[in-house]
């Protein structure tokens, strides 16, 4: 009976933990000096902290050799209010091509930096789980042909384009 138990406790545990997407792949490496700086939020998948947002930014400060200082920015559509989030990330691997962002510590998040642009002018990020997902610039706006690039790529790492919002950058 407790071996029985002992081998439905690890199928459940082992089960639980799996997930139905392969391993997400990242870029081969970030240069933090040259990815800090102020992003514009082309497109996200919506999710209840950017609901209703515009003019969305997300800046990335070093605050010493192991965080990074992120300040998330947006003006809310219905009313012009200004919306601010201060949080905190750090690299899991030598490359930081996978972080972790905190904005309510103790709990952190996945960000994971899936494609980037050799001059560091477009990133897109996700999560492993496939929950979240930004296309970022450093410029409002996004050329038709780089925009066209990763969302030809998007569903072959299992992101729905059709869940993607548009963000109204003025």
């Amino acid at each position: 009976m407790i071996s029985r138990l002992l081998i439905l406790t690890f199928i459940i545990v082992f089960t639980g933990c799996s997930t139905k997407y392969p391993e997400l792949p990242t870029v081969s490496k970030v240069d933090i000096d040259k990815y800090k700086g102020t992003w514009y939020e082309i497109a996200r998948y919506e999710h209840f902290f950017e609901k209703g947002c515009k003019n969305v930014t997300a800046t990335y400060e070093l605050k010493d050799e192991e965080e990074i200082k992120v300040i998330n920015r947006c003006t809310l559509i219905k009313n012009g209010n200004k919306k601010e989030a201060i949080g905190v990330a750090y690299s899991t691997n030598k490359t930081n091509t996978k972080l972790k962002v905190s904005f309510f510590r103790p709990f952190y998040g996945d960000y994971w930096i899936l494609d980037l642009a050799k001059d560091y002018s477009y990133a897109v990020v996700g999560t492993p789980s496939r929950e979240y997902l930004w296309i970022l610039s450093r410029t409002k706006t996004l050329d038709k042909k780089t925009k066209e690039k990763i969302l030809k790529t998007l569903p072959s790492l299992g992101f729905d384009t059709q869940k993607l919002l548009w963000t109204i950058q003025e």
